[in-house]
């Protein structure tokens, strides 16, 4: 789905961190050190990009 705008638990804004965040582990680098660079300290936080699953191309298809 699409990638939340706040944080469910602490209301933190984490939707603008995620592309840099799929951008930089996907060229390579370690994801813990991707998230503290975009100071995303929080566990909850973490756990909104990290389990993010990227499905609005498949279900784009569908319709």
């Amino acid at each position: 789905m699409i990638i939340p705008v706040r944080c469910f638990t602490c209301g933190k804004v984490v939707g603008s961190a995620y592309p840099e965040y799929v951008r930089r582990v996907g060229m390579g680098e370690d994801p813990q050190k991707v998230l503290d660079d975009l100071g995303l300290e929080r566990y909850c936080c973490r756990r909104m990009i990290i389990s993010h699953a990227n499905l609005i191309e498949e279900i784009s298809t569908l319709g």
